[in-house]
């Protein structure tokens, strides 16, 4: 790889953007993995040797794929409004959510996923109850199925919680522009879900159609998504890098997938490589999990408060 002059890092020669190789220096680019690996760890007294580039990539792209989906502490985080659609749209490097919040006064308020069903697809149906199709056979479906209506009008019931001591805290309401009604009702905190007591609204995931669909207080409000990428940059190359701490772990991975699938290899070289595949990223997650005895001592200073 090339190293960077202090004024190429700090200044980037004095070109826009200015930031643009602020951190590099703890990545190496998957096109230098792949080279590397070609010099170093494949050859005629190599376990690897005669194998394609293609292979080395693919094996290589795999294994980065895997350390983001398991062992990095690197997260996207992207912001967007909700409109009176209830929906933010995933972005398409999207694999899986780490924290989904509102933003309020520049604070972040923490939503919980709704467990039960708040988005559903619906056919038209005649009054024998059959559905629906246009001339090429497809079936009808109208805009918005009913608890769909429901939710982006909000005549859905959600928890109110204010905080506040109210006789409805706790209570199952409806909250429509920002007023809250209730249906009378006698004991009726009673079995209340403590899992989804929140003030704040609620959400559910739909990966089939690729959106986050909220509930209707959610309306006009700013979403701030933390979640984990695949690390393939939309499919550009160029932009794939992986941090340096696990550099050796996906030489291994590399080596133990093309070992692993190759024929007339005995069984315990299989098995020392991929022995060595999971030596290392165990190695490498220790490494990147910061475990320094200034951090652990700062979480340890709540040990000594009283209970009451």
């Amino acid at each position: 790889m090339a190293y960077l002059s202090e004024y190429e890092y700090y200044a980037n020669n004095g070109n826009t953007p200015e930031g643009e190789n602020w951190g590099s220096y703890q990545y190496v680019s998957l096109e230098d993995i792949v080279n590397n690996f070609e010099l170093m760890y494949a050859g005629n007294h190599s376990l690897v040797n005669n194998e394609p580039r293609y292979k080395i990539l693919f094996h290589a792209k795999r294994a980065i794929q895997e350390l983001n989906y398991d062992a990095f502490k690197e997260m996207k985080v992207l912001e967007l409004a909700v409109d009176d659609s209830l929906r933010f749209i995933l972005p398409a490097d999207f694999v899986n959510w780490v924290r989904i919040s509102q933003l309020v006064n520049g604070v972040l308020l923490p939503l919980n996923e709704n467990v039960q069903t708040n988005t559903a697809k619906a056919y038209l149906q005649d009054h024998t109850g059959r559905v629906l199709f246009d001339h090429l056979g497809n079936a009808l479906s109208p805009q918005n199925s009913d608890i769909d209506f429901d939710r982006i009008q909000g005549l859905d019931k959600t928890m109110y919680m204010d905080g506040t001591g109210s006789q409805f805290n706790g209570m199952q309401g409806y909250n429509h522009n920002g007023d809250w009604y209730f249906d009378m009702a006698v004991g009726g905190r009673i079995g209340m879900n403590t899992a989804t007591a929140n003030a704040n609204p609620t959400f559910t995931i739909d990966k089939k159609a690729g959106v986050i669909n909220f509930s209707s207080a959610m309306s006009d409000a700013m979403c701030i998504l933390e979640y984990v990428s695949d690390g393939m940059e939309g499919g550009d190359d160029s932009s794939v890098s992986v941090n340096k701490l696990f550099e050796a772990y996906i030489y291994a991975a590399i080596e133990a997938e093309i070992v692993g699938s190759k024929l007339n290899v005995q069984e315990y070289v299989v098995r020392r490589a991929k022995k060595k595949k999971r030596a290392l990223l165990m190695n490498a997650k220790i490494r990147i999990s910061n475990m320094h005895p200034s951090r652990l001592l700062q979480s340890l200073r709540g040990k000594d408060k009283w209970l009451k």
